[in-house]
């Protein structure tokens, strides 16, 4: 089997956008369990913006190539891996690796995707679609007809959430900035400012008896705001510390207090509850279980985006020479939906 040319992006250090590197350099044909693939689409998420920086946790030393997740077609495979698999789309989340125009990855990795749907917008749904999946039926059970609360409803990971708890018909109070609002009502979504100081008074005045259940990335502080913006039994489930990646504090001091905050609340004599929502399933899920889970949660996703249920957005495209742009313009937090690079 002959070797494959790919062209990738290299986070050398910590380095501004524009510090990124193109190379290109020679994959060795797939080996026994592995699959070459060609990538279709990728995209830019937090998990980029926080490794340019060193802030996320387990990243890989320097160099690598970034890119968390990607879309691509099967070109070759190793021994014991099936045939049929050559020529099929395919989708993965590997944390790495996918900002290039071919991998080499785990067939056991991979999820086959739809031949109908656009890659890009398939991208869209990888891991912020299970990621809404997941926390709004597996991790809060929300049901039909009660109130939500989602923060950055403008977000990659708030887009799909609202879509997908609107089209449950769940009703959705979104903060955003003032120039998405237009936006978010024209979906069902009710806005609110996230700038302004009284943010709770705001929702309060929208859900007077609470929200079943708020989803917040921002960090402790708005955390602290949201728990108390529950309503009897309601849940609070935290995803991220977006407001501590510019900050110098130790990223595992940060999480560390998220943890402390939330296991303090469930100590608590009330009916609110309090989780942070981990994608890979910590200690609790092994491999094996956490490949199953992705698969059947990613499946019902890209069943809804076929059927045109959800529709999320990409706020633009990049090719692989222009993956710094892609970057600065995805941290610069203006724009609606996901950035996606196309090699």
């Amino acid at each position: 089997m002959t070797t494959t040319l790919t062209t990738e992006i290299i986070m050398p250090g910590l380095v501004q956008p524009s510090g990124l590197q193109l190379r290109q350099r020679t994959l060795p044909a797939p080996t026994a369990g592995q699959a070459l693939v060609q990538i279709d689409a990728s995209g830019v998420s937090f998990a980029e913006q926080s490794m340019r920086r060193g802030r996320y946790p387990g990243q890989p030393r320097f160099p690598f190539v970034p890119g968390y997740d990607f879309v691509g077609t099967v070109l070759a495979v190793g021994n014991g891996v099936a045939p049929d698999l050559i020529g099929r789309r395919v989708a993965a989340v590997t944390k790495t690796g996918g900002w290039a125009s071919h991998t080499v990855v785990l067939a056991a990795d991979l999820v086959p995707v739809p031949s109908v749907l656009d890659p890009a917008l398939v991208e869209t749904v990888l891991v912020n679609g299970v990621t809404a999946w997941q926390m709004l039926y597996r991790s809060a059970a929300v049901k039909p007809g009660q109130t939500i609360l989602v923060h950055g409803a403008n977000g990659g990971v708030g887009t799909v959430l609202c879509q997908l708890a609107l089209h449950a018909g769940i009703r959705v109070i979104g903060t955003a900035a003032p120039r998405h609002h237009a936006a978010l009502s024209a979906a069902g979504i009710e806005p609110v400012d996230y700038g302004v100081p009284d943010v709770a008074a705001r929702v309060r005045a929208l859900a007077p008896g609470g929200v079943q259940a708020a989803f917040d990335h921002l960090g402790l502080e708005s955390a602290r705001t949201s728990f108390g913006l529950l309503a009897r039994g309601g849940r609070l489930i935290c995803y991220g510390t977006a407001t501590g990646l510019k900050d110098n504090t130790s990223v595992i001091r940060i999480f560390l207090a998220m943890l402390s905050q939330i296991t303090l609340w469930n100590a608590l004599p009330n009916s609110h509850r309090a989780s942070f929502y981990n994608f890979w399933g910590g200690h609790s899920i092994g491999l094996t279980a956490f490949r199953r889970r992705f698969r059947t949660d990613l499946t019902a996703v890209l069943g809804l985006l076929e059927q045109g249920a959800i529709r999320p957005h990409i706020a633009a495209k990049f090719s692989l020479k222009n993956a710094a742009a892609a970057l600065e313009l995805a941290e610069s937090r203006t724009v609606q939906g996901k950035v996606i690079i196309v090699p």
